[in-house]
């Protein structure tokens, strides 16, 4: 569902890269872009107009549409029989949906009900970066600053950010701006030559609800609602791939090469981090690859159970359509489909 836009064709591609095994497959869209093709395996594929009626005997339904379109289509999809798995934030603070990044807490799976949520890309990067800290280690605080890619803002937000950056720096200032930091909103600023530290739109509290969704997703997770999270989510002009600076305060006092070492062996994470080489993760190194990168790991100066981390994905990859499509692969892993 939604299988012409950008998430839905990294969907489309996720499928095919890691052979997910599959009998059938319907390619679905608004009106607007029905009709159009989509190639697959081998075999070109006409987009349909979702109905309710396409996901009869449907196994599993990826949805990347927009959160009222799964609000719409999803029930219609579980009442047919299909488990949804849903990559917008429509259910990702139900109660009775599970939250996922099978990295962290695939056992939550066996606890879904028809509807199964695929967390925000900044969160989804963090928590698997500090889950075997977790493990280890014990969480007590996190403190995260994003600086997010206005691919997570859609086609037209690159664009736009395209055509400032071609106008020159001279330009920035007045170039036009619609998209950013939320096309709805009165007031719009350009991305090029910039930093805007809005995400979505503010709460009550002062956050974005970016920020909240971080702050509440991470808690959900990891089944830790005492766990102490703040956030600041910020664009920038950055095609593709969320970086992050996390402050983690821990349980235990490891060393630093404990630190290192832990989040070297947790799966889907890269540990990129030699500053004698001046390596470490940078979001165009990062950009079509599946991995979570992680480097910059250092001690806190004052707190022994402080440590700061710089994390980096492609908020396209794992922090969409990859962490989709292994939600769907565990279902099959772990025999609930």
């Amino acid at each position: 569902m939604g299988a012409t836009g950008a998430v839905g064709q990294q969907m489309k591609d996720q499928l095919e890269k890691r052979g997910f095994p599959v009998n059938e497959i319907r390619f679905l869209s608004s009106s607007r872009s029905a009709g159009s093709k989509i190639d697959f395996k081998g075999n070109t594929y006409t987009v349909e107009e979702a109905v309710p009626e396409s996901f009869e005997g449907i196994d599993i339904a990826l949805f990347s549409a927009g959160g009222s379109v799964s609000e719409k289509f999803a029930p219609e999809a579980v009442k047919r029989g299909a488990i949804v798995i849903d990559n917008t934030s429509a259910f990702r603070m139900d109660p009775e949906v599970p939250l996922v990044v099978p990295e962290v807490n695939k056992s939550d799976l066996s606890l879904h009900k028809g509807i199964i949520s695929n967390p925000n890309c900044s969160t989804i990067q963090m928590v698997c970066a500090l889950q075997p800290l977790k493990e280890q280690f014990g969480l007590a605080k996190i403190v995260v600053s994003t600086y997010q890619a206005v691919s997570g803002a859609g086609i037209d937000a690159i664009n736009e950010l395209k055509h400032q950056a071609d106008a020159g720096f001279d330009q920035a200032v007045n170039a036009d701006a619609k998209m950013l930091p939320v096309k709805s909103a009165k007031k719009h600023y350009p991305i090029a030559y910039n930093a805007i530290p809005q995400i979505d739109v503010f709460a009550d509290n002062g956050y974005t609800l970016e920020e909240m969704k971080m702050i509440n997703e991470t808690k959900k997770i990891m089944h830790d609602n005492n766990l102490s999270v703040a956030a600041t989510c910020v664009r920038l002009p950055v095609v593709t791939g969320h970086s992050e600076s996390v402050y983690v305060e821990l349980e235990a006092a490891p060393t630093l090469q404990e630190v290192k070492e832990a989040i070297a062996a947790a799966p889907g994470v890269e540990l990129k981090d030699d500053p004698s080489q001046q390596l470490y993760p940078m979001p165009l190194m990062a950009a079509g690859l599946d991995e979570v990168f992680v480097g910059r790991i250092r001690p806190d100066l004052d707190n022994p159970h402080g440590f700061h981390l710089w994390v980096v994905s492609d908020n396209l990859v794992k922090g969409a359509a990859l962490n989709s499509v292994q939600i769907a692969e565990a279902l099959i892993e772990e025999k609930i489909i």
